[in-house]
């Protein structure tokens, strides 16, 4: 099983790689919230993302031989473009299977970092199979999006960050809103937070209609979500729970939470007037859960991740100008 020594080797492999990202106060926040609110902005991450952590973390390690036939991954964006960057800062060719409708910003930055795209229909097509078949024709190394050591430690660096972020500062928070597709930012970024703060309270955050990992938790099994689910937060419509990233998480995590995409959309307009920063649909589910009261935040010192902030421009700017209800 992972635990806290691997964190911290891959820690170690993302200095000067990845950025730490500060934690972030915010008067209008606090006030909302009742208590104090640490915003964790990966959307200042490197690709404008938490996936560099995981992907970089996962080709580094590969072997001279594996590096030199190239990696083959999955990814509805944002995962494509850690890996792409991970690739070009590593010599490494990169192939990902990504939907036809991905944001376009996700499409052409990948493509700018020199990933090959391969797209497909994310209602019909299985990009897994297609994904290793492809791996499979070319000899390459598979990169999952989630349900890897070696992903889950990358992104556990997150939740290491923190924690020692928030001690430092002398506010070692009480809980922990993560966005959650598939659950390797949650399930490596558990183990970190327990490590250093074994009190706290760790939470999921998903799509009202992508809720597989809060219902998988209060059932304890991985259950699946309606094939007809839909939800403006692309980053995050993984139908069930990572086999690997819910025997971590069943054990380590408090209930999952939900947020409608009304819901997500107001915390968007909130993190642009107040935050001052640009977070897309699926970066913003665990802000959306502060501000919609899915959680009591009062007298509490609670940490948001803002997990991506890869959006189109027109999509952002449609839900920027619409008025809330």
């Amino acid at each position: 099983m992972i635990g806290i020594n691997d964190i911290e080797a891959a820690a170690a492999r993302l200095s000067g790689v990845s950025v730490m990202t500060p934690l972030l106060r915010n008067f209008e926040l606090d006030r909302v919230a009742g208590g104090t609110v640490l915003i964790k902005p990966e959307c200042l991450q490197v690709t404008g993302s938490f996936k560099i952590r995981g992907a970089y973390n996962f080709l580094n390690q590969l072997t001279k031989e594996q590096a030199r036939r190239g990696v083959v991954a999955w990814s509805s964006g944002n995962h494509a473009q850690g890996v792409a960057a991970a690739g070009g800062m590593l010599g490494i060719s990169t192939a990902i299977v990504m939907p036809e409708d991905a944001p376009k910003a996700k499409l052409e930055n990948t493509k700018k970092l020199g990933g090959e795209v391969i797209t497909y229909d994310r209602y019909t097509g299985d990009r897994e199979a297609i994904a290793r078949g492809i791996a499979a024709e070319r000899g390459a190394e598979l990169v999952p999006s989630y349900d890897h050591e070696y992903i889950i430690a990358g992104q556990g660096t997150v939740g290491l960050e923190i924690a020692e972020q928030s001690i430092e500062i002398d506010l070692p928070v009480d809980q922990v809103l993560i966005c959650c597709g598939g659950g390797g930012l949650t399930a490596g970024s558990a183990i970190a937070l327990k490590a250093r703060l074994p009190d706290v309270s760790v939470h999921t955050v998903e799509p009202q209609d992508f809720d597989d990992t809060a219902r998988s938790l209060a059932l304890g099994e991985r259950v699946c979500v309606d094939a007809s689910a839909r939800s403006i937060c692309d980053a995050l419509q993984a139908h069930t729970p990572g086999e690997l990233t819910f025997e971590i998480n069943r054990r380590l995590l408090g209930p999952g939470l939900t947020v409608t995409d009304d819901e997500v959309r107001e915390a968007m307009r909130f993190a642009f007037q107040h935050l001052k920063l640009v977070v897309e649909p699926g970066g913003a589910v665990a802000l959306a859960a502060v501000l919609a009261g899915k959680i009591d935040t009062k007298g509490k010192t609670t940490a948001v991740v803002l997990s991506g902030g890869n959006v189109d421009r027109d999509l952002y700017a449609e839900i920027q100008n619409t008025v809330s209800g």
